[in-house]
C-alpha cells in the first residue's frame, strides 16, 4: 500500500485534518484491498490542540514521516510576523526526515510553511484566496496562482483552501489508480469527482437576484456541443444575452472566461474517453472539439504534462475491469 502520513501541527483546523483519511482511506482496488494506509502523526508525538475547543491524540510521533510516499500538511491557526514564524525547528525537523522521491501536500495556508521550508521557490502553487496576495509578498520567489482549486508540480502540491483539499487528494488518487477508482471514492463520500471553476467563484461579490439571468443552461447546452467549434456569440445567443453581459455574467459565476471554461471541458472530455475506449487519438480529438491530434496534444500536455497516448497507457490499465 502507498503509505500517506498526514503532520498534524499545533492548532490545526479539524475539517481539514479528516481529508486525508476520509479520501485516501475509501480508495480500494478490484478485490476491495485498501490502496493506501494513512498514519497521522504530531512533531512529537504527543496530543495535538485543534483549532476547535478538543484536542487530537494522535499514535504518531515525526519518526513515521520517515516510511511516508506522500506527507500531507493540514492548515493550523498561525499569526507570524515573519516567514520564518512559519517553520519552527521541530517542523523543519520532521519535514528533512521526508525520503527522497516522496511528495508533499499542502492543504490552504500550510502552503506557508512549504513556502518557508524554500519548498516552492520557483514552482507554481495556491493558497487561500483571501491570502493570496500576502502569501506572494511574503514569498516573493514562489509563482502563486489565486484562481485554481490546487496545483499540482510533480512531487510538490497545494490546494488552496478547506474543501479543495478533497479535489487534490481526490486527483492524487486519479493520478495513482485512474478516474473509475477516484469516481468511486468520490461517490462514496458523496462529493464531485472534480469541480469546474476556480477559487474566483468563491471571492465575495454580491448575490444576484433571482429573477437574473444565469449561465448554467448555456453550459449545459454547450456540454452537448463539445465536439463542434462553439463561438462566444454562439453562447450568449443561447443565454439571451449580449456577448458583454455574458462573459461577465460567466466569470462571476464560473471564475473562468468562457473560452477557458470550454478548453477545461474538453480536457476532461478527451481524458474520459482516452481512459475508457478504443477510439483513435485523431478520433477522440474531433469528439473533444480539439479538430487535430496535434491540437489535443497541446492542450492535453498543457494541462497535465502527459500527451494523449502517454496518458493512455498511464491511465488506462488502472481502469480495465478485471476478467
Amino acid at each position: 500500500m502507498h503509505r500517506v502520513v498526514v503532520l498534524a501541527l499545533h492548532g490545526v483546523y479539524p475539517f481539514e485534518l479528516s481529508i486525508p483519511v476520509r479520501i485516501f482511506g475509501t480508495a480500494t482496488g478490484p478485490d476491495g484491498e485498501p490502496l493506501y494506509e494513512v498514519l497521522t502523526c504530531s512533531v512529537d508525538g504527543r496530543p495535538v490542540a485543534t483549532s476547535a475547543d478538543f484536542a487530537v491524540a494522535v499514535q504518531h510521533g515525526a519518526e513515521v514521516v520517515d516510511t511516508a510516499q506522500t506527507l500531507v500538511l493540514p492548515p493550523f491557526v498561525c499569526e507570524p510576523t515573519g516567514a520564518e514564524d512559519w517553520l519552527p525547528a521541530p517542523v523543519a525537523a520532521a519535514l528533512r526526515r521526508l525520503p527522497p522521491g516522496a511528495r508533499i501536500v499542502s492543504i490552504c495556508t500550510a502552503s506557508y510553511v512549504l513556502a518557508a521550508a524554500g519548498l516552492l521557490d520557483g514552482r507554481p502553487a495556491t493558497t487561500h484566496w483571501n491570502n493570496a496576495e500576502h502569501f506572494q509578498r511574503t514569498f516573493p520567489n514562489v509563482n502563486v496562482d489565486a484562481d485554481v482549486l490546487f496545483t499540482d508540480d510533480g512531487e510538490v502540491l497545494t490546494a488552496a483552501g478547506v474543501a479543495s483539499g478533497v479535489d487534490l487528494c481526490l486527483h492524487l488518487v486519479r493520478r495513482d489508480h485512474g478516474s473509475a477508482v477516484a469516481n468511486r471514492v468520490a461517490r462514496l463520500c458523496v462529493v464531485p469527482p472534480w469541480r469546474e471553476g476556480g477559487q474566483a467563484q468563491f471571492i465575495d461579490r454580491p448575490v444576484p437576484e433571482p429573477t437574473t439571468a444565469t449561465t448554467s443552461d448555456t453550459r449545459q447546452w454547450a456540454l452537448a456541443q463539445l465536439s463542434r467549434p462553439i463561438t462566444l456569440g454562439e453562447l450568449a445567443r443561447h443565454a439571451r444575452m449580449s456577448v458583454r453581459t455574458f462573459s461577465r455574467r460567466f466569470r462571476a459565476e464560473v471564475g473562468l472566461t468562457p473560452g477557458r471554461w470550454l478548453s477545461r471541458q474538453r480536457v476532461e472530455l478527451a481524458r474520459r474517453l482516452l481512459e475508457t475506449t478504443d477510439l483513435a487519438v485523431d478520433r477522440v480529438a474531433t469528439e473533444a472539439g480539439f479538430g487535430t491530434a496535434a491540437s489535443l496534444r497541446h492542450h492535453l500536455t498543457s494541462a497535465i504534462g502527459l500527451s494523449p497516448t502517454e496518458y493512455r497507457q498511464t491511465f488506462r490499465a488502472r481502469n480495465a475491469t478485471p476478467a
